[in-house]
């Protein structure tokens, strides 16, 4: 089953598609919570089990806190009721009705099984309370299943229907999510709405079920006794950040000492992280104080942003931001505006490890590594040449301030780190060496060092030095380092993905289907407290406004095609453009009627914050495409693919030391719709975003078509 707008190449392969109304995933999932509660669906046992030792008597390997008590305080759920709090036990313990007496819980015990009873709605200790799964019963009951199709725009024959064939297989099924659902301003509790259907089937840790996945080797060595540290013991003298992030991200507005009342100036995010719409706004309006300078590195906000003109206006705001360095391979979009900018490595260049998503069962550690001589210029830093790219320019910066961490003795007394493999050939060692002391790879023989010499000899001297690479990791590891490189990282056989009807790397712990953090946390701007469950919010701004925008009549969704990828495909990889040359305005037939355009038509798409769909680059730009008409698209929705619509890039002419590069025009095709996406009412430099996930709002713009 595929819930999308847009009818997928995963879609083309459903049982059924559920071409759902976009921010609406979370209705639609407690639509179906609702009639699997209703119908009895749901199972008891996993649910019931509220300590570890009742998970593992019922055969589980993970349980929920589904019979845990929340105290309800002024008719509003708060926290979990603490054994302390009703006489029974201590701070750490909480509390389960099990068999209706009041029961004081470890919930990591692995030497008591205790089973709580599951709907719960009255006092315990004379303190009003109602469990977990009460509580999400309750969110779930607030409408009706045809309230929730008129909510959704799916019929609720089809509702009932999936959430029955989701409650037909037992454990092996599984509601999976991505981008599509979280990417609006209520994403958070779609999210959790999606992970609670897991939940109510007991899932978790089992094949055809919720994983974890087989997750990595640390390759940062902060498991105890690898052999290179590189978070701990190898710089003692490693300055550490305090204060609150120029983003609020993981910082109480309540407890700091701007605290001011509400609205605040802009939003905290105190439950998350990496909210990268709100890095230029934030510098630009000083709040929480100033930058001087921005470096940027495998950034472009001024295109990939929502709201994206917003961006583009504080990247040329000299007074804010008075220096811009970028590291990048290209002139790019957002590069274009930077006052410095240093030639970084591309992927086939350059050394990452990175990790693989909860999909990959087996445990996983991929090496990136050199595979080509890279194309920019040779710099010496530290007496030792290398390709200059953002490790080379970070690496400078600290021998000419003569920072402590660095040089000769960086790491420790004879471990420098004068080159950007010091760092990265260690973290290839704590792979190899393993997690635990019996876990380190076969070691590499004769033979392999010779053919790591053959497959790495085209490599200029200050990308591949054997000497210098043994030199780094010793003797002792050099063995194992070979043995990794050569395969391109480290991974686990197949055999090691399941156990019987198990998942081979479990969970092993409990799951919140009530989250305290969340519920213990005001909105800066409203000073309303967030849900410890899923609730049904609708689109709104900073402030808690809805936003509807109904004279726009169309709803924007993006997506990537399959010929692009994250890294430089589509539209600079010239063969694949020969296969789609540029993207298209995609539209329902029913709605191309009703605004009055065909296939191939060009029109121009705005919306309630940018009604001219103009670019913010200091040239004439617009967000023009040519219509392709589809069934496979919800109507009332369109959809323009990522990838396309560059302005620099290589999409147009540049003068480099007084000499001009031309652009090329195909680099310049089709059309990006990040400009015309929904500004915030309120702050008015920034585009949507969920204020507990701090989702970018992809997916929230009404717009309308116009015809040119």
């Amino acid at each position: 089953m595929v819930v999308d707008p847009r009818f997928s190449n995963a879609a083309a392969f459903a049982w059924k598609w559920l071409p759902v109304k976009p921010g609406a995933d979370g209705a639609l999932a407690l639509a179906m919570i609702r009639w699997i509660i209703e119908n009895d669906r749901y199972d008891k046992n996993f649910l019931r089990s509220a300590t570890r030792k009742a998970a593992v008597d019922s055969g589980e390997s993970s349980w929920s806190t589904a019979s845990l008590l929340v105290k309800i305080e002024d008719g509003r759920p708060t926290s979990y009721l603490r054994a302390s709090e009703v006489g029974i036990g201590d701070k750490d313990q909480f509390v389960v009705l099990s068999s209706g007496i009041p029961t004081a819980i470890n919930v990591d015990s692995d030497t008591v099984p205790i089973f709580g009873d599951l709907f719960v709605n009255g006092v315990a200790g004379g303190v009003p309370v109602k469990t977990a799964l009460q509580l999400l019963k309750e969110s779930a009951f607030s409408k009706t299943l045809d309230e929730y199709a008129e909510i959704t725009h799916i019929k609720k024959e089809d509702i009932i229907d999936v959430a029955r064939e989701f409650t037909s297989h037992g454990k092996k099924a599984a509601a999976e999510f991505y981008r599509g659902a979280v990417q609006h301003t209520n994403g958070y509790y779609n999210a959790q709405a999606i992970i609670a259907l897991n939940v109510l089937i007991g899932n978790i840790d089992w094949k055809g079920g919720l994983s974890k996945g087989g997750g990595h080797w640390h390759e940062a060595g902060d498991k105890p006794n690898q052999p290179f540290p590189l978070k701990r013991a190898l710089h003692p003298l490693e300055l550490h950040p305090f204060g609150h992030k120029l983003t609020r991200e993981g910082s109480s507005y309540e407890e700091s000492t701007l605290f001011n009342g509400y609205p605040a100036r802009r939003p905290w995010f105190p439950l998350t992280d990496n909210v990268y719409q709100e890095i230029l706004p934030s510098a630009v309006t000083q709040y929480p104080y100033g930058i001087k300078a921005l470096w940027m590195h495998m950034a472009t906000p001024g295109l990939s942003t929502p709201d994206a003109n917003s961006q583009l206006e504080a990247l040329k705001n000299l007074e804010k931001i008075p220096l811009l360095i970028s590291t990048d391979i290209v002139i790019g979009d957002s590069t274009v505006f930077a006052d410095y900018v240093f030639p970084d490595t591309s992927i086939w260049e350059r050394w990452s490890m990175p990790h693989v998503t909860p999909e990959v069962q087996t445990k996983t550690s991929k090496v990136r590594q050199p595979i080509v001589a890279p194309i920019p210029e040779t710099v010496k830093v530290f007496g030792n040449k290398m390709p200059i790219c953002m490790e080379s320019v970070m690496l400078k910066i600290a021998e000419k301030l003569g920072l402590s961490g660095y040089g000769k003795n960086g790491f420790k007394e004879g471990q420098p780190f004068e080159h950007f493999e010091d760092y990265y050939l260690r973290m290839v060692a704590n792979i190899a060496w393993g997690d635990k002391h019996d876990d380190k790879v076969p070691k590499a023989g004769p033979a392999d060092m010779e053919l790591l010499i053959k497959t790495h000899r085209h490599l200029q001297e200050g990308v591949f030095n054997y000497e210098r690479w043994q030199k780094v990791v010793g003797s002792e590891y050099w063995d194992m380092v070979v043995y990794v490189l050569l395969r391109g990282g480290r991974f686990e056989g197949f055999d090691g993905a399941y156990s019987g009807d198990k998942l081979a790397h479990t969970l092993s712990s409990h799951i919140n289907l009530y989250v305290e953090p969340v519920a213990a946390v005001r909105n800066s701007m409203t000073g309303q407290y967030f849900s410890g469950v899923p609730v049904l919010v609708p689109c709104t701004g900073s402030t808690g406004e809805e936003v509807r925008d109904d004279e726009y009549p169309l709803t924007l969704i993006t997506y990537k095609s399959i010929l692009g990828g994250q890294s430089r495909t589509l539209p600079n990889n010239y063969w694949l453009s020969q296969i789609w040359p540029e993207n298209h305005v995609e539209l329902n037939p029913k709605d191309a009627e009703v605004i009055g355009v065909k296939e191939g038509d060009a029109v121009r798409i705005v919306s309630a914050t940018n009604p001219d769909g103009a670019w913010s680059i200091g040239r004439e730009k617009y967000t023009e495409g040519k219509v392709k008409l589809t069934e496979g698209l919800k109507p009332g929705v369109v959809n323009v693919s990522w990838h396309f619509g560059h302005w620099a890039y290589g999409a147009s002419d540049t003068v480099i030391d007084g000499k001009v590069i031309k652009g090329d025009k195909r680099r310049a095709a089709g059309l990006c719709p990040n400009a015309v996406m929904r500004r915030d009412p309120h702050l008015k430099d920034v585009c949507l975003t969920d204020p507990i996930g701090g989702s970018a709002a992809f997916f929230s713009t009404r717009v309308r078509l116009i015809k040119v």
